[in-house]
């Protein structure tokens, strides 16, 4: 059995397509699933960044502008797991106390 191997810079070719792919606008309907939020809340965040487009009756959400502002919400782990604070956690509280 011969085997086939792919050259390497295929996948490389596909991810760049991708990216050229990629939409800059979302409808606001796709962009309620991507986001998973609802209509209203999806509305307000994308007009209080100026990442809404609204021309004759279509509303449009710049996905490039809209991502940076909810990247501005994201919280950093804490380190609490199921379990509570981790070993280390602990000890620096305790260490406090």
């Amino acid at each position: 059995m011969e085997q086939e191997y792919q050259d390497i810079t295929r996948p490389r070719e596909v991810q760049e397509e991708m990216k050229k792919l990629w939409k800059k606008f979302l409808r606001y309907q796709e962009a309620e699933v991507v986001y998973s939020i609802s209509h209203r809340k999806l509305i307000e965040l994308a007009d209080r960044e100026g990442a809404l487009y609204r021309m004759e009756g279509t509303v449009l959400i710049n996905r490039d502008i809209f991502d940076a502002y909810l990247d501005n919400f994201h919280e950093k782990t804490k380190g609490i797991g199921k379990r509570g604070l981790s070993k280390a956690e602990r000890k620096r509280k305790e260490e406090k106390n």
